[in-house]
């Protein structure tokens, strides 16, 4: 028996995957980025897969299915990606030197600080302070 009662996960093919067909995922794709991306809308904390979808013409479904083959993460974590990226541009900007955690988490869309600081730490392997100081300290040096 696994320690901890641990077991592995089963891949399983969500069969909604494969009823979307390659040409309309791609399609899909292109105004999923554009909306969340180009258009900034993951900076937006109420933006759902389903207002997405509404938004799209489609179902949250579709979404999830493109999200899922296309980009190989769920809607969340799709979002959360580019949020985090924001967020790592913002904490090292001198611009935004003087904010608090709290503040970037606002400004790129997360609701609170808790789910800021577990999804930096899942994409980083560290907490947003830490990486602040540790850019802070390898601009700091390389001006001396």
């Amino acid at each position: 028996m696994a320690k901890y009662n641990i077991t592995e996960k089963k891949e399983k093919e969500a069969l909604y995957r494969t009823l979307v067909s390659p040409k309309v995922m791609d399609d899909l794709k292109e105004k999923i980025l554009n909306i969340i991306l180009i258009q900034k809308k993951y900076k937006d904390k109420d933006y759902s897969a389903a207002k997405l979808a509404e938004e799209l013409g489609t179902n949250s479904r579709y979404i999830s299915a493109v999200v899922n083959v296309r980009f190989h993460m769920n809607y969340t974590s799709f979002v959360n990606k580019y949020r985090i990226e924001e967020a790592m541009a913002l904490l090292v900007d001198r611009r935004y030197k003087d904010l608090n955690m709290e503040d970037i988490s606002d400004m790129v869309g997360f609701s609170n600080r808790q789910s800021f600081y577990a999804s930096f730490y899942r994409l980083n392997g560290c907490t947003p302070r830490e990486y602040k100081m540790r850019h802070m300290t390898t601009t700091n040096t390389k001006k001396v």
